[in-house]
């Protein structure tokens, strides 16, 4: 019994690691640390952007190359989600800013759209 106490909160600590995080599509498996950021953009932001950041007749794709750190830092995804931003590269119109959007929550977002797109080879 004493062995079991020491190795149960080990397996579960393991286990609580790799919740089922995976998307939709299951190809690419988000640390537990970013299942919040997940969520997040799966409610605010994936109507427009798609689950897999692969956009939608409403928005664009965020695994294009404009979306690289390099040409569109993380405060233009700020900008955008907080304030709008106006039509440039694609032809869906102005973004709106997203409603209820708020820096705390963005900042779990963004590095979940940051490792999503790495995992993806996007940079």
């Amino acid at each position: 019994m004493k062995t079991i106490s020491r190795v149960l909160p080990g397996v579960i600590l393991l286990a609580a690691t790799y919740v089922a995080t995976v998307n939709a599509a299951g190809d690419v498996t988000v640390p537990f640390s970013l299942a919040k950021g997940q969520s997040l953009f799966n409610e605010n932001c994936s109507s427009c952007h798609g689950k897999q950041l692969d956009g939608s007749a409403e928005g664009p794709p965020l695994l294009h190359p404009y979306y690289k750190p390099s040409h569109h830092g993380d405060q233009a995804f700020y900008r955008a989600a907080l304030n709008g931003a106006r039509q440039h590269h694609w032809n869906f119109g102005d973004m709106k800013a997203v409603p209820g959007m708020t820096e705390d929550k963005m900042k779990s977002i963004l590095p979940y759209i940051r490792y999503y797109q790495q995992q993806k080879g996007l940079y």
